[in-house]
C-alpha cells in the first residue's frame, strides 16, 4: 500500500493512524467534573462514579432548563389552591387589579385577571362560556397553548361556548361548541374582559354533563390573598415536576423531554425517591440550572432577543411554540417561562393596534445593573405608540414578582391613571429610586436599597412606530 493512497486502495498507513488517533481516548481527561482515567479506553473504577455523577448533574440541569414551563404551572395551581381555588367551578379574580402582596411571575397592575384550573380527569368534558369582548386563554399543564377565547378566539369577541375534552377522549362531540382535545387533564384558564369585573363574572365553567342546568360559579378575590405561585429554585423544583409526571399521561410529553425526566428518576407510575447521592446532585443541578436560567432571562444572547440599546424582547422568535426554521429555541423557551406566564400566539406575535408589546432591561445608560439604592430617570418621548395606553411595572429580580415596597402595592406607572405629569412637549419623565424627587411623586416608583430590580414596559395596542422603531425607548439614566 503506497503512502499516498489511491481511490481504490482505501486508507493509507498515515490516514489509518490518524483515524485511530481521532477515535481513541487518552488515558487521562481533565473535565469540569473531575479527572477521568482510562486504561486503553476502558474507564477505571473511580472514573465510572465520576462519569455518572457528571451525567446525572448534566441531565438534572437540562431538566431544570427544559421543564420550567411545567414546574411553573404546578406552582401556579398550588398557589391558587392555597387561596381557595380548588375546583374549576371556583374562579379567582384580581379585583380591582393585581398587587404585590403575592408572588406571581410578572403580572401587570393595569388588568383585572380571572383564573382557575380545569380538571378534566374529575369533571370529564368541560364547558367554558366565555364572555363577550374578552381576552381569554387556555394552556395545558406543560404550559403549551390550547385555545384562545374571545377577541383572539373563533368567537371574535362575541362570546361563545368552548368545550375542552380530556386526553384520549373518543366519545361523541356535541355540536354548538368550539371543541378542543387537550393533551393533559389539568389546564390553566386565564380570563380577561374589557368590561372589567362585572363582565368577568359572566364567565361560566361547568361539566358538559351539567350543561342543561349548570351550577353557579364562585368567585374569590385573589387581590385579598397572599400566595406563592412561583416554582422552586432548589430541590423542590423536581418535586413539583414529580407531581406533574404522576398526574398526566406519558403521551402528553415528547419522548425527548420524557427521557430527560426519566434519566433522573421522574417516571410515570414510579415514586420519585432519589437516594442521598442523587438528592445532593439534583439540589446542585437546581442551583446551577436557576443560575443559567437567570442568565438566559436577563442577559439573553440570541440576537432575536435584542430590541435596541439595553432593551430586550421577552418573546423571541415570533412563535408561541418557540420554533425557528423547524428548530426549538430552547433558550427562548426558558427565557420566557422563567419570567412570565400565559402562552398564546397573540402574545408571541403582536399586531398593529391589537394585543400588547413588551420590552425590558436590567441595565442603566452606563451598562450597569439597575440598583435599588440609586435613583434613575426614564424619559418617555412624546406620542408613545399605544392605541390604548402604556405602562411600566417594576419587579423584584429574585422572585420576578411585583416589587414589594412600603409606599404602594402597585409599583407601576401607567398613562391611563390620570395621575402622571406630562412635560410641555407631551413627553414624560419617570423616576425610580429609594426617594421621590420633590414635586414628582406621582411619576415615581420606589425601589429597595440593597436589591436590584427590573421592569416591563408594556404598550397596549402597539402602533406602527413601535414596530418600525421610529419611536424608541430611552435608557434609564442614573441621577446620582
Amino acid at each position: 500500500m503506497s503512502g499516498a493512497g489511491t481511490a481504490d486502495s482505501g486508507l493509507s498507513t498515515d490516514e489509518l493512524r490518524k483515524a485511530i488517533a481521532s477515535l481513541s481516548s487518552p488515558d487521562m481527561v481533565e473535565s469540569p467534573f473531575g479527572r477521568l482515567d482510562f486504561f486503553d479506553g476502558l474507564p477505571r473504577p473511580s472514573t465510572v462514579s465520576t462519569a455518572y455523577d457528571a451525567l446525572d448533574l448534566m441531565r438534572g440541569i437540562e431538566v431544570f432548563l427544559n421543564a420550567v414551563p411545567g414546574a411553573s404551572l404546578v406552582a401556579m395551581r398550588r398557589g391558587l389552591r392555597s387561596a381557595g381555588i380548588t375546583s374549576p367551578g371556583i374562579i379567582g379574580i384580581t379585583d380591582p387589579r393585581a398587587n404585590s402582596n403575592s408572588l406571581f411571575l410578572t403580572p401587570n397592575t393595569e388588568t383585572t385577571y380571572g383564573t382557575t384550573f380545569l380538571d378534566l380527569k374529575a369533571w370529564g368534558p368541560t364547558v367554558i362560556d366565555a364572555p363577550a369582548e374578552s381576552l381569554c386563554v387556555v394552556d395545558d399543564f406543560w404550559f403549551r397553548y390550547v385555545a384562545d377565547m374571545g377577541i383572539a378566539g373563533p368567537d371574535r369577541g362575541l362570546g361563545g361556548k368552548y368545550l375542552f375534552l380530556p386526553p384520549g377522549y373518543d366519545g361523541k362531540v356535541p355540536h354548538g361548541y368550539y371543541s378542543y382535545h387537550c393533551p393533559t387533564y389539568s389546564n390553566w384558564v386565564v380570563l380577561r374582559a374589557l368590561g372589567g369585573v362585572p363582565a368577568m363574572k359572566q364567565t361560566r365553567i361547568y361539566p358538559l354533563s351539567r350543561a342543561g342546568a349548570p351550577e353557579d360559579n364562585q368567585f374569590v378575590n385573589l387581590a385579598d390573598e397572599i400566595m406563592n405561585t412561583v416554582h422552586g429554585n432548589d430541590f423542590s423544583f423536581f418535586e413539583e415536576l414529580a407531581e406533574l409526571v404522576q398526574e398526566e399521561p406519558v403521551e402528553a410529553l415528547d419522548p425527548e423531554r420524557a427521557g430527560q425526566l426519566a434519566a433522573i428518576g421522574l417516571v410515570s407510575g414510579q415514586p420519585f425517591a432519589p437516594d442521598a447521592r442523587m438528592r445532593g446532585i439534583l439540589s446542585r443541578a437546581a442551583e446551577i440550572g436557576a443560575g443559567l436560567a437567570r442568565t438566559i432571562a436577563f442577559a439573553p444572547r440570541d440576537p432575536g432577543a435584542e430590541l435596541y440599546g439595553s432593551w430586550k424582547n421577552a418573546f423571541v422568535g415570533g412563535s408561541h411554540e418557540f420554533l425557528r426554521d423547524g428548530a426549538r429555541l430552547l433558550d427562548a423557551r426558558t427565557q420566557f417561562h422563567y419570567l412570565a406566564t400565559v402562552v398564546t400566539p397573540a402574545m408571541a406575535h403582536a399586531r398593529v393596534g391589537a394585543g400588547s408589546a413588551y420590552a425590558y432591561t436590567v441595565h442603566d445608560s452606563n451598562g450597569d445593573l439597575l440598583d435599588g439604592s440609586r435613583n434613575y430617570r426614564l424619559h418617555v418621548d412624546p406620542n408613545p405608540p399605544a392605541k390604548n395606553f402604556w405602562a411600566v411595572d417594576v419587579y423584584d429580580s429574585q422572585t420576578r414578582s411585583l416589587l414589594q415596597v412600603p409606599s404602594t402595592i402597585w409599583p407601576a406607572l401607567a398613562s391611563n391613571t390620570g395621575t402622571l405629569q406630562a412635560n410641555d412637549d407631551g413627553s414624560y419623565d419617570l423616576y425610580f429610586g429609594p426617594t421621590a424627587p420633590q414635586g414628582k411623586e406621582s411619576n415615581w416608583v420606589e425601589t429597595v436599597p440593597g436589591k436590584s430590580w427590573f421592569q416591563l414596559f408594556r404598550l397596549y395596542g402597539p402602533l406602527q412606530p413601535w414596530f418600525d422603531q421610529t419611536w424608541r425607548l430611552n435608557e434609564f439614566v442614573p441621577l446620582d
